[in-house]
């Protein structure tokens, strides 16, 4: 009996000593969770707010047309004086599609101006999407290797962003713009923006 008694505190104490990683890691990724805003990534604070963009020129889509004149590519010096409307995209995007609709709404606004990154995707691939979606853009950028997006902070396709006339970062966006975060969150920090010299 007390043979059977010993041989199972070693096997309890083992499972325990095993599980102690697995409790760990639990309540690290728990602590995580609860800190970033109960897992949403929209919530996740950008070190560049507040900073100047970054003065990252990038070359246009190749062979991007709109209403017969070439999309210029990106260029830093164009966000001075100007609010402007940074998406980052891709054509492989899926959220990506259905935030064009919200874009073009954006870009019909005249005291904005609506630019993009499009972030490691194929010329072809890129003007098929704004050939079918539409174009919101007024220049866009070609960022194929994704250097550009990872100045900019990125953390994933889309993301918006909200540029001071100052050329400072005034807001962030992470995720597809939606018609409920257009009107909560995106639209009251463009008017701020606005709102703000420079």
């Amino acid at each position: 009996m007390s043979e059977q008694v010993t041989s199972e505190r070693p096997t309890a104490r083992r499972g325990l000593l095993m599980a102690l990683p697995l409790i760990f890691f639990a309540g690290l990724a728990t602590l995580f969770w609860f800190r970033l805003g109960c897992g949403d990534p929209s919530r996740i604070p950008s070190a560049l707010i507040g900073h100047p963009a970054p003065q990252t020129s990038l070359p246009p889509v190749a062979g991007l047309v709109h209403e017969g004149a070439a999309v210029p590519g990106l260029d830093p010096a164009a966000f001075q004086g100007a609010v402007t409307i940074l998406n980052v995209w891709a054509s492989w995007c899926i959220p990506c599609h259905d935030e064009v609709p919200l874009l073009t709404q954006l870009a019909q606004d005249p005291r904005v101006r609506v630019v993009g990154i499009n972030y490691k995707d194929q010329p072809d691939n890129a003007r098929r999407f704004l050939g079918r979606y539409g174009d919101p853009f007024v220049a866009n950028g070609a960022d194929q290797n994704g250097r550009a997006s990872i100045e900019w902070g990125v953390y994933g396709v889309p993301e918006t962003f909200v540029v001071g006339r100052d050329a400072h970062i005034a807001y962030k966006l992470i995720g597809p713009i939606t018609p409920e975060n257009l009107e909560a969150e995106l639209k009251p920090e463009i008017e701020k923006a606005l709102a703000a010299g420079g």
